[in-house]
């Protein structure tokens, strides 16, 4: 089992800047590749950025990259999100989530934090 809690969400103008954490516990977290996906109202939730267990590798959805960039420490058992430039449509609930696969397939995560909510206004 793993347990996932994400923090640092908040309410900001456009073009600011947020860093969401994402703290892990449970049994071998550091095995697991994870991701961070939103969910705005109305919706469907839809990936945002995922990194390999080892940081081997990133890989984001086309409306962040260039923006946002994805890192975990597992000597601490956390995972970042740094999101510069926000606009008004990175409006959401953020959660971070984990799984043995790396993947953009909500489907393949098997844990989830109950979300974060970040607020960008025009």
């Amino acid at each position: 089992q793993v347990q996932l809690v994400e923090s640092g969400g908040g309410l900001l103008q456009a073009g600011g800047s947020l860093r969401l954490s994402c703290a892990a516990s449970g049994s071998t977290t550091s095995a697991y590749h994870m991701g961070w996906f939103r969910q705005a109202p109305g919706r469907q939730r839809e990936f945002v950025a995922a990194i390999h267990w080892a940081s081997i590798s990133t890989y984001y959805s086309d409306s962040v990259k260039g923006r946002f960039t994805v890192s975990r420490d597992n000597a601490k058992n956390m995972m970042y999100l740094q999101m510069n430039s926000l606009r008004p449509e990175d409006t959401a609930i953020y959660y971070c989530a984990a799984g043995r696969r790396l993947t953009k397939d909500a489907g393949d995560y098997v844990y989830w934090g109950q979300g974060t909510q970040v607020t960008v206004s025009s």
